[in-house]
């Protein structure tokens, strides 16, 4: 007797498992667990039992629905269970392959080892740029002209170079996907020349000796509060990024063995950095310690101390000093002194240590954050003694 709602819904579980018939191999497994559909059939002379789903998660209409179908199947020679097992391969690997799903494994691998700024940077623009359009496709069958339309809707809002950034990162994207076997090549290698040209951006600096004197002599007589003039004053000795400065902690700065010790957390490549100190940011840091030296931070917030100064502060203190953006920003006490060091015979592989620039090729020898130190220790106080001497002139 074919089945009915209404017994498959007053069916109770007994002592053993027991079957609820519907006829040609199909039935209701009804068990203390549940209630499961089946059926038997035969394919190539062996038995054999397909699952067709749980009670009341697919009812009787829909499973005879599925039941004929698989019929219709076997009497073409095709087994239902192996069927059954391609048709979900093909669905797993139309989500695991898909750009989205293969740019959202690649960002969780890569953002351990980036700064959390950077980290929602990328996933940002993939998210904002990027999944809308492509990110249900299949990674490995996107073709350079599909890529290129995208990009060509980040370009027409005048984001040309947002859009040479996302082709970059779905570049990146690709070639994870490569290595891990769901495509075979990179798409946007054929991209080249494609997009409009971006105007080459180089931070505001100052690097004519001359004018370096005269930006000395204005920062230390400024006469702003004395946390943001030993900012000013230590940013183009230090030349670090702006927010390692501001987020430096007195349990980083050893004044005694004159060097600041950055994690590597604080740092864009997710480095140890050592900054060894002049005699003359020794002084600096001694000026301000009696002040912030009981804070976390050295710079803190002069709204909170439980917070670091603000990432404009020391750029404001240049704009009142008369320097326009267009002139210097404090990420340009890195060129100057870059600039400047190379110009004066300092060995390149000492100075990039310094700046904390990590060679991406990996035949190089790995990141040592010590390399070169004695080096870098005699550097940094001939670029405090150069810069006094300017001062001076």
């Amino acid at each position: 007797m074919p089945l009915t709602d209404t017994a498959i819904r007053n069916a109770k579980p007994k002592e053993k498992p027991y079957k609820l018939t519907d006829g040609r191999g199909l039935y209701l497994l009804v068990n203390k667990s549940g209630k499961y559909f089946r059926w038997d059939y035969r394919f190539a002379g062996k038995r054999k039992t397909l699952a067709l789903g749980v009670y009341p998660d697919i009812r009787l209409k829909e499973v005879r629905e599925k039941h004929e179908d698989f019929r219709r199947l076997l009497a073409k020679d095709i087994d239902p269970m192996e069927y059954k097992k391609k048709v979900k391969a093909e669905i797993h690997a139309e989500v695991t392959h898909s750009f989205e799903s293969v740019s959202r494994e690649w960002f969780l691998k890569n953002k351990t080892v980036w700064t959390e700024k950077h980290a929602k940077t990328v996933i940002g623009r993939l998210e904002n740029n990027v999944f809308p359009w492509l990110g249900n496709l299949n990674v490995g069958a996107i073709s350079a002209p599909v890529l290129l339309e995208t990009l060509r809707r980040i370009e027409e809002r005048g984001a040309n170079e947002t859009a040479h950034r996302v082709k970059q990162i779905c570049g990146q994207v690709f070639k994870y996907a490569i290595a891990t076997g769901r495509a075979e090549r990179d798409p946007s290698a054929d991209l080249k020349g494609a997009l409009s040209p971006t105007r080459a951006k180089s931070m505001a600096t100052i690097t004519d000796p001359n004018k370096i004197g005269q930006l000395m002599r204005a920062i230390h007589g400024y006469e702003g509060h004395l946390i943001t003039r030993c900012a000013l004053k230590l940013a183009p000795l230090l030349f670090v990024r702006p927010g390692e400065l501001r987020h430096a902690e007195w349990d980083e700065i050893d004044l005694k063995g004159a060097q600041w010790k950055i994690p590597a957390e604080k740092m864009k490549m997710r480095k140890v950095h050592i900054v060894p100190l002049s005699s003359q940011a020794v002084h600096i840091f001694h000026e301000l310690q009696p002040l912030t030296g009981s804070e976390k931070f050295a710079f803190p917030s002069l709204r909170s101390g439980s917070r670091p100064m603000s990432n404009n502060t020391v750029n404001a203190a240049l704009r009142r000093m008369g320097y326009s953006k267009e002139e210097l920003t404090g990420h340009g006490f890195r060129s100057m002194a870059s600039t400047l060091l190379h110009e004066n015979g300092w060995n390149t592989d000492v100075i990039e240590r310094q700046l904390a620039h990590v060679e991406s090729s990996t035949v190089k020898r790995a990141y040592n954050h010590a390399e070169h130190l004695p080096e870098r220790r005699k550097m940094m106080q001939w670029w405090a003694d150069y810069l006094d001497g300017l001062m001076i002139c």
